[in-house]
């Protein structure tokens, strides 16, 4: 009688922790989904006082307070291009990230480097993340105007280019919103300052949260 009894109550105990949900496994219980931000000054906070108004942290507060479990992982280089972060990226996947951002190519274009080469390494770049299976969100880039026609098609196609051959998530550019606008900018008319940092993660946050639901998907949650 009493094994018959404590039967029941176990079966009990199990209906009720499944009505009531304990036990599951939510996305509040997994680790934070963490993002690489892999980029050259625009990502690294160049020319600004407080590095909490840099991209990553102000992305991360961003997405925290809409309820996402992140964390935003610092990879920008100032004065780097995409064949420079090509050559590095083996040693920041080391860190095993659950999404990377890519943001490079301006240096590119302030260059003139030839776009087939910007084209060449920011391709095997991507290729080489996804390799692993890490979602990638490609922040394009536009030439600067002074280039010409010719170099401006070449340069801003290479970008929505990359993006469809591997399948991963596109937005278009970077600074939209911000280039060209002096109150958003430093003195130098090319890096974002704070306010401009805060324009770049209102327009950019809805892609991210694309990228976090792939994420979402490959774990289950």
């Amino acid at each position: 009688m009493m094994t018959k009894l404590r039967f029941v109550a176990l079966a009990l105990s199990i209906v009720i922790a499944q009505l009531f949900g304990y036990g599951s496994v939510t996305a509040a219980d997994q680790p934070p989904i963490r993002i690489l931000a892999f980029g050259d000054s625009l990502t690294a906070g160049y020319g600004l006082a407080d590095l909490a108004d840099a991209f990553p942290a102000q992305l991360e507060r961003a997405l925290k307070a809409k309820g996402h479990n992140v964390t935003i992982v610092p990879g920008g280089i100032s004065g780097d291009t995409t064949t420079g972060g090509l050559n590095r990226i083996d040693w920041s996947l080391s860190d095993k990230p659950d999404a990377v951002i890519v943001e490079l190519g301006g240096n590119d274009g302030l260059r003139a480097v030839d776009p087939a080469v910007t084209e060449q390494s920011l391709d095997g770049l991507v290729a080489r993340i996804r390799k692993d299976d890490i979602p990638v969100l490609l922040a394009g880039m536009l030439a600067p105007p002074n280039l010409g026609r010719d170099y401006a098609a070449r340069f801003d196609a290479v970008f929505p280019r990359v993006a469809k051959k591997h399948g991963v998530l596109l937005y278009p550019f970077f600074l939209d919103g911000v280039a060209g606008i002096p109150a958003l900018n430093q003195p130098d008319r090319i890096h974002p300052n704070p306010q401009g940092v805060k324009v770049i993660v209102e327009k950019i946050l809805p892609s991210v949260e694309k990228l976090i639901t792939q994420v979402q998907k490959q774990r289950g949650a």
